[in-house]
C-alpha cells in the first residue's frame, strides 16, 4: 500500500515538474509548480514529518507560487515565456548535462548507500520518539542554528520590501 501511493505520488511529482518547465504559460507553469510542492509535502506526511510538510505548504506551496505570480502579473508578461527557439551555446548544453550527471551520481550513491554521511546525529528514531520530530527540529534551530534562522528571515523581509517598493513606484 506504501510502495503504491509513493509510487503514484512520484509520478504526479514527475509530471508536475515537467509541466513546470515544458509549459509556454507563465500561470499554467506556476499552477505545475504549485502541484509539486503539494505532492512533496504528502511525501513528508508519509515519512512522518509533519512539521516539514507544514513548512512546504505554507512557504513554499503558498508564498513562493504567490510571489511567483505576483511577479508575473507586475511584470505583464501576458502568461507568455520565450519559444525556447533561440539558439543555445555550445558550452551552456555542456555544462548542463555535467551538472545533470554530477546529480544523479550523488542521487544513486545515496540510493545505493543509504547516506552522504556516515554521521549520525543524537536524534536516533527512539529519542524522536520520546520528544516529538517538531520538538527535536525546533530545539536545534532555535539554537544552533539560530544566526542563519534570523538571517534568513532578514532577507525575506527585504523582499518583502523590495516588492512593495516596487508596486508602488509603478501605481504612482
Amino acid at each position: 500500500m506504501r510502495l503504491a501511493a509513493f509510487l503514484i505520488l512520484a509520478l504526479v511529482a514527475v509530471i508536475a515538474a515537467f509541466g513546470v518547465i515544458l509549459s509556454k504559460n507563465a500561470v499554467h507553469s506556476a499552477l505545475f509548480l504549485f502541484l509539486n510542492f503539494i505532492t512533496l509535502a504528502v511525501f513528508y506526511v508519509i515519512l512522518n514529518a509533519q512539521f516539514l510538510a507544514a513548512a512546504q505548504i505554507m512557504i513554499y506551496a503558498g508564498a513562493i507560487v504567490v510571489m511567483f505570480l505576483f511577479v508575473v502579473m507586475l511584470v505583464g508578461a501576458g502568461g507568455q515565456v520565450s519559444d525556447f527557439s533561440a539558439p543555445t551555446r555550445g558550452w551552456t548544453m555542456l555544462l548542463g548535462i555535467v551538472l545533470v550527471v554530477l546529480l544523479m551520481g550523488i542521487l544513486g550513491y545515496a540510493a545505493v548507500f543509504g547516506s552522504l554521511s556516515s554521521f549520525r546525529g543524537p536524534y536516533t528514531d527512539v529519542a524522536l520518539k520520546q520528544i516529538g520530530a517538531t520538538q527535536a527540529l525546533s530545539q536545534v534551530l532555535f539554537t544552533k542554528y539560530l544566526l542563519p534562522f534570523e538571517l534568513a528571515s532578514l532577507v525575506l523581509l527585504v523582499g518583502v520590501i523590495g516588492a512593495v517598493v516596487l508596486a508602488r513606484s509603478r501605481a504612482e
